[in-house]
């Protein structure tokens, strides 16, 4: 049996914070194991890769929901990260921080600590800062790269900004400036035309520590306990089944899928789920896997009268052109992320603040029935709204005992009344910024139905056969005041388990208000500071 201090499960965007700064001292022996396997690979690091990893097997835990009755019975793919760097190798790049009061939900929700004052600082110290044009000297020393890619943005994006003008929307330096509301250039985490994925900040400046082991391949079966604490775990890498005990702590990472599925496996979780399977209730907790939240996005496409990425990108001579241009410069299309302008808006000047995403790409396509990107030939674009905060709350549940088989996803979208209205304000934003001079002067036709001839119940009946998620699932194993309405208190400890701690997205007390991966991080930074503390 091989013993260490901590054992992380997942080398995800939370999983090689973790692995960095409990290594960081050389006291700890840290053991990190991941699923999947290395990131050394052409479409990760290529940031517009992201078309290409979205569907690959072989990066991908590639699940499906249930049939999902607020989504027209629609069964949907959601593809997680199966890999190191988990879903922040796979991702589109956008990084966003969430706006305050996110964060002072969490704390009134019983994450008490987590408001925005307490994470501010957190984000500023893991963050650099680089602006446009790159000779401009970075800010901040932090490991996470954030970088301003506006002057390598595709000129449609401009186009896109003076629409969101003329719609009445303000135009913002830096969306993830507190309190920013309106619309600019989405910052991302590229680094020198490559991806900057969380192993890229964290794991791989910690990997020659000699009391670091990172174990590939390896997924993990169960939770080993001694009485009511955990101590250990047991994983499989190839045919081997190997037994790990961990004399400090288990801190799963594996996500807002991935988490509750071992805890559940594991015999923590409702009573009468884990019986149904088979499987020894070791410790009731009857919110593990409850209270699944996710973003839906509806998006409208058109066809352009001006080039877009389509010009470049939809011919193989094009493509050509592009991967040389990369290749000699790594610049060029083939270094900006798709998601290249947009920023959150209120839908009506009476919402309290903004509540709807907004991405504008410049390039339209399809995807095929293998779940691969196809570019349209002639030019076009999309207008993509999500709404930010959803009430709605689905549930992450196992299909059987056995750590084989996937586990049964239902987002349970749009059930409330809050979430329909807002799917439908989110539909009108789209329709005022297509109504726009600067829109409609380059604009040949409309791709999906006309916008103009649709209400209310049009538009609604639309998001529901139309609208996706944008692959944020979190809030499944989320703090709280105890463990009547929740899985971890504020330290994120699992309730009545010791030796057991939950750091990855299924720990939000609620979806924030855009892209998770920088609050994950965010949350993981600090963890790792709260984990350091309780070992004295």
């Amino acid at each position: 049996m091989d013993e260490v201090d901590y054992v992380i499960v997942g080398a995800g965007s939370a999983g090689c914070v973790m692995a960095n700064r409990l290594s960081a001292n050389g006291r700890h022996r840290v053991l990190l194991l991941e699923a999947g396997g290395g990131d050394a690979r052409m479409w990760i690091k290529i940031p517009v890769g992201y078309a290409k990893t979205f569907a690959d097997p072989k990066l991908n835990w590639g699940y499906a929901t249930e049939a999902d009755p607020g989504l027209a019975g629609r069964k949907i793919y959601w593809p997680r990260g199966r890999v190191i760097g988990g879903s922040s190798s796979i991702n589109a790049m956008a990084y966003v921080r969430g706006q305050p009061h996110d964060f002072e939900d969490w704390a009134a929700a019983g994450a008490t600590g987590w408001d925005w004052s307490a994470v501010q600082g957190t984000y500023d110290s893991m963050e650099t800062r680089a602006m446009a044009p790159s000779p401009v000297k970075p800010s901040g020393g932090g490991p996470v790269w954030v970088q301003d890619l506006s002057d390598q943005m595709h000129p449609f994006s401009q186009v896109f900004l003076d629409a969101g003008r003329c719609a009445g929307f303000s135009l913002v330096d830096d969306i993830n400036r507190p309190g920013a509301d309106g619309l600019g250039f989405y910052r991302s985490t590229v680094r020198r035309g490559l991806r900057w994925s969380s192993a890229d900040a964290f794991l791989r400046p910690a990997h020659r520590r000699d009391n670091l082991r990172v174990v590939t391949h390896a997924q993990v079966t169960g939770l080993e306990f001694c009485g009511a604490q955990v101590n250990g775990l047991t994983y499989r890498r190839g045919t081997q089944t190997i037994r790990v005990r961990a004399c400090k702590e288990v801190i799963l990472c594996a996500g807002a899928i991935n988490t509750p599925q071992l805890l559940q496996l594991s015999g923590i979780g409702p009573t009468d789920l884990l019986k149904a399977h088979g499987i020894e209730v070791l410790h009731d907790l009857a919110h593990v896997g409850q209270g699944l939240q996710d973003h839906l996005a509806v998006s409208y496409q058109f066809w352009a009268r001006v080039p877009t990425l389509n010009s470049l990108l939809g011919s193989p001579l094009g493509r050509l052109r592009a991967a040389l241009r990369y290749a000699l410069t790594r610049k060029g299309a083939l270094s900006v992320p798709v998601n290249q302008v947009g920023g959150v808006v209120r839908s009506t000047p009476e919402q309290a603040a903004p509540d709807v995403q907004l991405f504008c790409n410049p390039a339209s396509y399809e995807i095929d029935r293998f779940g691969k990107v196809v570019l349209d030939q002639l030019p076009g674009y999309l207008l993509s709204a999500q709404p930010c905060r959803p009430t709605s709350r689905g549930h992450v549940r196992i299909a059987s005992a056995s750590w084989r088989d996937a586990p049964l996803i239902q987002p349970n979208s749009l059930a409330t009344d809050e979430d329909r209205d807002a799917a439908v304000r989110a539909s009108k934003v789209i329709r005022d910024l297509a109504r726009s001079r600067p829109l409609q002067k380059v604009t040949a036709l409309a791709k999906n139905p006309e916008l103009d001839t649709m209400d209310d119940s049009a538009l609604l009946e639309y998001f529901r056969n139309h609208a996706s998620t944008v692959y944020h699932p979190s809030c499944t194993c989320r703090m709280g005041h105890g463990p009547q309405d929740s899985v971890l208190n504020n330290r994120l400890q699992v309730h009545g388990v010791p030796g057991l701690r939950v750091v990855d997205a299924s720990a939000f007390p609620n979806i924030t208000s855009g892209n998770i991966n920088a609050p994950t991080m965010m949350l993981a930074m600090r963890a790792a500071d709260m984990v350091l503390e309780d070992a004295g």
